[in-house]
């Protein structure tokens, strides 16, 4: 079960990231902007946002293997339309399908880990995931770049349509049927009001917004253009900073699944793990700012392992509810962070336009912009350690 699901989602990272790689090749052959590019990237996860709360629904009501297989069928047809596209509005339109088609490849294994999974073993799934979720973006680094001169950015969008096609068959294959939804044991209903009213979700959205949407922003768009602009790499240096930061995050990943179950039997809790971890990614994030052009693949990569703490938020947020409500609960947590993915990742796009009209240089546009959204992960924060003070009720079992 868990190998067909991460097949999957193997994909799904690949695809968020690709852009990072192939926006040389974009821009060279539709003259985009930063703005531009930045709507290209964004337009996957606002895809992707806008489906969540639907999909949290689908997941509590179907199960997770019907509607993951369904969402992938559309991730197929979506990646053929992609490889059609001829111009940047019809790419625009195929980029947001391709996000609402595997927008499910995270939330429906989460969902079912909730259910079939015991806490340590949720965190330990979890973080494995992610971690073939960093496969998958490493994937999208130096491999894409060599295959680029032999099928083309076109003939790398069908391969990717016909693995996801054998991913779909995979899931129906292997993974269990879904068991009927039963409702909490408590007789206590959790719609989307009670579940974004809920203590625990409000104190976390605000991080989950800038400092884990601002992660996935950076890592899959933003991490490559500041390669190439601001470090003065070329695109093939890029594209191997690119993959030393993935292969950075896959091994974080990694060790998070090794370590959580261990953590968690000696009384460690995600929120304790949290405050410690987001201070040290502040500290880079300002660091990187400050250092221009001697931030290169390194640094990002020691910022965004030190982010990987935010992991930890998705399943907490998922014990703090009922198994009933997990796909829900999971969904619209999901939904706070892909907001803050295209907030951001958009944002920073025009931040740079904005800047460079203004008359900067394009280094420091980047600089000033990058400072932007280090200071909303500041606020975002200080809101988690300020909610702290009110108690935290008890997680669901």
């Amino acid at each position: 079960m868990f190998a067909a699901f991460a097949f999957a989602y193997f994909f799904s990272a690949l695809l968020r990231a690709v852009t990072a790689t192939l926006a040389p090749a974009f821009s060279a052959e539709l003259d985009l902007t930063a703005g531009d590019l930045g709507l290209l990237a964004g337009a996957y996860f606002l895809g992707f946002a806008l489906m969540q709360l639907p999909l949290g629904r689908a997941l509590d009501r179907f199960g997770p293997r019907r509607v993951l297989v369904s969402f992938l069928a559309l991730a197929v047809l979506a990646c053929a339309a992609f490889a059609l596209a001829r111009n940047f509005a019809s790419l625009l339109a195929a980029r947001a399908l391709i996000g609402v088609g595997v927008s499910a490849c995270l939330m429906a294994p989460l969902t079912a880990y909730r259910h079939r999974f015991e806490a340590a073993a949720q965190l330990r799934a979890n973080s494995w995931m992610l971690m073939t979720g960093s496969l998958g973006m490493l994937a999208s680094t130096l491999p894409v770049q060599w295959l680029l001169p032999v099928v083309g950015w076109r003939g790398l969008f069908w391969i990717v349509a016909g693995l996801l096609a054998l991913a779909t068959t995979l899931i129906a294959w292997a993974v269990p049927h879904d068991e009927p939804a039963r409702p909490a044991s408590d007789g206590a209903v959790f719609g989307y009001r009670e579940i974004f009213g809920h203590h625990y979700f409000q104190r976390l959205a605000p991080l989950g917004f800038f400092a884990y949407g601002g992660l996935v922003a950076v890592q899959s768009l933003w991490a490559g253009p500041w390669l190439t602009e601001v470090a003065a790499n070329s695109p093939a240096g890029a594209a191997r900073g690119l993959f030393a930061i993935n292969l950075s995050m896959l091994c974080a990943f990694f060790g998070w699944g090794m370590a959580m179950p261990h953590l968690t039997s000696r009384g460690w809790p995600v929120d304790r793990l949290i405050a410690m971890g987001v201070p040290l990614s502040l500290l880079l994030l300002f660091g990187a700012v400050a250092l221009g052009p001697r931030a290169g693949a390194a640094w990002w990569a020691a910022w965004c392992v030190s982010c990987t703490f935010m992991a930890l938020s998705q399943p907490a947020v998922a014990q703090a509810f009922p198994a009933a409500a997990a796909g829900r609960a999971l969904s619209a947590f999901n939904l706070v962070i892909f907001l803050g993915v295209f907030c951001v990742q958009w944002g920073i796009g025009l931040a740079i336009d904005a800047l460079l009209a203004l008359g900067l240089a394009r280094m420091r546009a980047f600089q000033v912009a990058f400072a932007l959204f280090a200071f909303g992960c500041s606020l975002s924060y200080l809101w988690f350690l300020w909610r702290a003070r009110a108690p935290t009720p008890p997680q669901a079992g």
